[in-house]
């Protein structure tokens, strides 16, 4: 079963759909550090099949420069199939081109992919005195659309934030089902919080899938997991960071934990890469020790609480909680792509590691397994990391649709 994935991002949603047994295509995505992870990501799984792991391992150990890996490890096919373009206008023609010739006599199963989510998104709408209703990114479900015209797939997934709900008041998604109706698809939705399928993070999105009219399919009831951990049992086996420390590649400091098993995010060798903390000035370390400290307490940090010598923003009405500790005994709050810019809103659940999440620990939140790398440096991987849909959320949506085509 072949599919193609618009708007990949780093390919967290296709992570899911690889290991339930689908063989991707091609990969539409505009950010050029997130191609680069689509294809040594590409490189892993070939290497996998061919149980060529060790120059993989090399790779991530530094012996191995990346021109070097790609070029003997790669293929010239693997590279094209990541199209590191802007879906919508002229540029489909060439997208279309390119799928067409990687495709050859290959029928494309599936569409499967997310536009960006400011446009609906609630934090967009608030910021923006238009409420966003002029954003070009409103309609780039018309763009997905019309792979769907061009491809006929059996069944789409296309993944967004909450907000594409109430966004313009369900105007927008309301027209989606109209569009994708006309096109020949019937289509349903359903709210999916990634905690209940292995995550350890409340993360709700909303999951529309598409499926030709022609096809017997009906959405699925997708099985969820009691959950019975806490982020401690993510973090428990790395090495200690301070803040600023970059550990590219690390012993660990423990053995597995039943969770790490269980969902297989620890990889079978003795080392762990990106395990990378961000530096973070005097202020900022008082402040999360306020924080850390408060959060022991029961307690959650407001910013109108903090000693005036610590405060540099006047507005102290809203983003109260823009410094917040993640609940190591529970699950962690949403991942997003704002991590790349500061920690504040991620800090690490023990005053003994005074710092925000390092890369590694971002990503495990968001169940990427620790042989997944990220290219880029650290401001990189975080924003692939925040964009995501953890892999393993994206599993369970991709059995139960394999499930039905079979």
């Amino acid at each position: 079963m072949n599919f193609i994935d618009l708007f990949s991002g780093a390919g967290g949603l296709s992570e899911g759909f690889i290991k339930a047994g689908f063989c991707p295509i091609a990969h539409v995505e505009i950010d050029s550090n997130a191609c680069k992870t689509l294809e040594t990501r590409l490189i892993f799984n070939k290497l996998k099949e061919e149980s060529r792991l060790d120059f993989y391992y090399d790779y991530l150990l530094g012996k191995i420069p990346r021109d070097k890996f790609v070029s003997n490890f790669g293929t010239t096919q693997l590279s094209n199939s990541v199209i590191n373009t802007e879906i919508g206008g002229d540029n489909n023609k060439a997208i279309f081109e390119t799928i067409n010739k990687l495709a050859g006599n290959r029928e494309i199963d599936l569409v499967i992919g997310g536009p960006p989510c400011q446009a609906y998104s609630l934090v967009g709408r608030s910021r923006d005195k238009n409420r966003m209703k002029n954003d070009p990114r409103n309609y780039l479900y018309k763009e997905y659309a019309k792979f769907l015209t061009e491809y006929k797939p059996k069944v789409f997934v296309f993944e967004n934030v909450l907000g594409l709900r109430t966004a313009n008041d369900g105007a927008y998604l309301e027209d989606m089902r109209n569009h994708f109706g006309e096109i020949g698809y019937k289509l349903d939705y359903d709210i999916l919080n990634a905690s209940e399928y292995g995550v350890l993070q409340n993360r709700k999105r909303i999951i529309l899938i598409g499926w030709r009219k022609d096809i017997d399919f009906v959405f699925p009831k997708f099985k969820k997991e009691p959950n019975i951990w806490a982020v401690s049992n993510l973090l428990t086996d790395l090495k200690k960071l301070k803040p600023g420390e970059q550990n590219n590649v690390t012993k660990y400091k423990t053995d597995t934990t039943d969770y790490l098993s269980k969902f297989e995010l620890r990889n079978g060798v003795d080392f762990v890469t990106q395990h990378i903390a961000r530096p973070h000035n005097n202020r900022d370390l008082e402040i999360y020790k306020i924080a850390i400290n408060k959060f022991e307490r029961g307690e959650r940090l407001k910013y109108p609480d903090l000693p005036e010598s610590l405060k540099t923003h006047n507005n102290q009405s809203s983003f109260l909680d823009r410094f917040k500790v993640v609940d190591g005994n529970g699950l962690s709050h949403t991942m997003v792509a704002h991590i790349a810019k500061d920690g504040h809103h991620y800090i690490y659940p023990d005053k003994r590691q005074v710092r925000s999440l390092s890369v590694r620990e971002a990503a495990r939140i968001q169940s990427f397994p620790d042989d997944f790398f990220f290219e880029g440096g650290r401001t990189a991987a975080f924003k692939q990391i925040g964009n995501a849909v953890p892999p393993l959320m994206a599993k369970e949506i991709a059995k139960k649709i394999h499930e039905q085509l079979y």
